[in-house]
């Protein structure tokens, strides 16, 4: 009998440990600063691609950034309908945006009233689903005045994505003032290394070669991802906890 009693105890202790760890999707939603790039883009590289590698086996990273989306055609072209449907409690909703809705002569521009009220409904849709969102600014261009000072350029849509964190209570994450702080310690010519700038014949994709102040080296990708990171362990998310470190 007292032999049955430790077999069956045996048994349950055996079936809890062997539980399979709950698997958690991190869903990135955004621009051409964090989507996969197409081979024939390369070495340009979205903070999204590397930061896939930064986490333990309970986490996906599913990166639904698109270049050249805002807000309003991330919703009106059918790419946000998919996530909404596809996230679960537990998940998380990584969302940035503003490069694109920000300026007036592309068609994906979104009025500020209508940013805020985009981000508001990813944000609700993620909540409805007890996922969690969180808010990210849109990540700084390269741009420097005369005398090596940072230049912002995302100033009214950045000041936006914090006001509509502040007001739903919603974790951000400030990678516009962060990557700002980058730029300016490395300076303005090394700051180059972390975009797409290529010499003339350095890379067969761009034979005439690129300065491109947006998108990122697969360097530039890789700090950027690491800023995000760092500012998951600053808000002591709970995804913070499946982060892999290098001597771990």
């Amino acid at each position: 009998m007292l032999r049955n009693c430790f077999l069956l105890l045996f048994l349950s202790l055996t079936s809890f440990t062997l539980s399979p760890p709950k698997q958690v999707t991190v869903y990135l939603i955004g621009d051409s600063t964090l989507s996969i790039k197409e081979k024939k883009y390369y070495p340009e590289t979205g903070w999204g691609m590397p930061f896939v590698n930064y986490f333990d086996s309970t986490i996906t990273v599913d990166n639904r950034a698109k270049n050249g989306r805002s807000t309003k055609t991330f919703i009106t072209e059918g790419l946000w309908q998919p996530v909404s449907t596809g996230m679960k409690a537990g998940d998380y909703l990584f969302i940035q945006f503003g490069h694109n809705d920000e300026v007036p002569t592309k068609k994906s521009f979104t009025t500020e009233d209508d940013f805020r009220k985009n981000l508001t409904l990813f944000i609700n849709a993620a909540r409805s689903k007890q996922a969690i969102p969180v808010l990210i600014t849109p990540v700084a261009r390269r741009k420097f005045d005369s005398v090596g000072h940072v230049v912002s350029t995302h100033t009214v849509y950045a000041q936006i994505v914090r006001e509509v964190a502040q007001r739903n209570d919603v974790p951000l994450i400030d990678l516009d003032a962060k990557s700002q702080q980058l730029l300016q310690q490395l300076g303005v010519e090394p700051s180059k290394f972390l975009y797409n700038h290529l010499e003339p014949g350095q890379n067969p994709n761009y034979p005439k070669g690129k300065v491109d102040d947006t998108h990122f080296s697969e360097l530039g990708a890789r700090r950027m991802a690491e800023l995000v990171l760092k500012s998951i362990e600053e808000l002591k998310l709970e995804l913070a906890n499946h982060i892999v470190k290098a001597n771990s």
